[in-house]
Formats: C-alpha cells, sequence, structure tokens
C-alpha cells in the first residue's frame, strides 16, 4: 500500500473510536506509528530534502555538468589537435618531398652546369691546344725556311769560295753575285 493510503487509514481508525481496529491499524500500532509523528517526519524529510536538492546536489551537479562540458570541450579540442597534428605531419611530409624534389634538381642542374662548364674549359683547352699546336708549326716551319734560307746563303758562298780557289783568281763582285744566286737557283730547285 502507498504511504498515502495509509495514512488515511490511520487517520480514519483514530477518528472513529469504538470501532475495532483494522488489520493496518492494528500493525501500525503494534509498531508504534503515530499519524502525527509520520506527518512531522514526512515534512521534515520534505524540508531536509528540498534544502538538500538546492544547497548539495544542484551544484553538484551544476560542477558535474560543467566538468562533463569541459570535459566534452577537452576530447573535442583533442579530436581536433589530433586532426590538426595529422594535417601538419601529412603538409611537413609533402614539404619534405617537395623539398627533397627541389634538391634532385638542383643537384642534377648542377651537375648539368659543371658538365658545360667541363666540356667548355675541354674545348677551350682544345682550342688552345690546336692554336698553339697552329704556331708552333708555323714557328717550326719560318724557322725551317730560314735556316734553308741561311744554309742555301752559306752554301752558295761555300760554293764560290771554292770555285775561286779552284780557279785560282781573284772574282769581281759581279761575279761573285752572279754565281751566288745561280747556286740559290740551283739549291732552290733541289
Amino acid at each position: 500500500m502507498t504511504l498515502p493510503l495509509l495514512l488515511a487509514q490511520t487517520t480514519a481508525a483514530a477518528s472513529a473510536p469504538g470501532e475495532s481496529a483494522s488489520g493496518v491499524t492494528a500493525i501500525l500500532n503494534d509498531f508504534g506509528i503515530r499519524a502525527p509523528f509520520l506527518l512531522a517526519q514526512i515534512v521534515n524529510f520534505t524540508v531536509v530534502a528540498f534544502l538538500l536538492w538546492r544547497f548539495a546536489f544542484k551544484p553538484v551537479m551544476a560542477t558535474i555538468g560543467e566538468r562533463q562540458q569541459k570535459i566534452d570541450a577537452g576530447l573535442k579540442y583533442a579530436d581536433e589537435m589530433k586532426a590538426k597534428l595529422e594535417a601538419a605531419q601529412q603538409s611537413t611530409a609533402a614539404a619534405l618531398r617537395e623539398a627533397q624534389q627541389q634538391a634532385q634538381q638542383i643537384v642534377a642542374e648542377a651537375q648539368r652546369t659543371a658538365k658545360e662548364l667541363v666540356d667548355k674549359q675541354q674545348k677551350e683547352a682544345s682550342d688552345k691546344a690546336a692554336a698553339t699546336l697552329a704556331r708552333a708549326l708555323e714557328a717550326i716551319e719560318l724557322e725551317k725556311r730560314k735556316m734553308l734560307a741561311e744554309a742555301r746563303t752559306e752554301i752558295a758562298r761555300l760554293v764560290v769560295a771554292t770555285t775561286q780557289r779552284v780557279l785560282a783568281q781573284e772574282l769581281t763582285d759581279a761575279e761573285r753575285s752572279r754565281f751566288n744566286e745561280s747556286a740559290t737557283r740551283e739549291l732552290t730547285s733541289v
């Protein structure tokens, strides 16, 4: 039975004094429960429950709610930071890959430039060597001609001196010139 029903039966039993107590009233009397005391206890319990609810449970529940909101916000923030960290890691990895590609391109460009420079220097060295060789050949040819001219002149002088001794006579300057030219022509044709 419910409490209000019990209370109503107890009140009805107390208001009818000559009647015999029913089963519920007898039980209430056996346990020493009196309606005014029960009513006072119900009022006291209600007041204490209200005060506890108002000044203890409500602030505690508000604090728990705030904490729950903070926890939820923290979890949401942690999820956001995890997503941002993952995005940052992906961004970093992409930037690293791009930097590696740029470094490879720079190295390839440097190698190409170095090869071009080496090729250019080799060509210049080859050209210089060829020019030096050509100048040396020209100098050798010039020296050869000079030596041949000197040799011809010397041979012509010796021929004239030999001819002069063989003939045992003194040659004039004109004859000497004529013999020199003749000997030079003979040597040149050979």
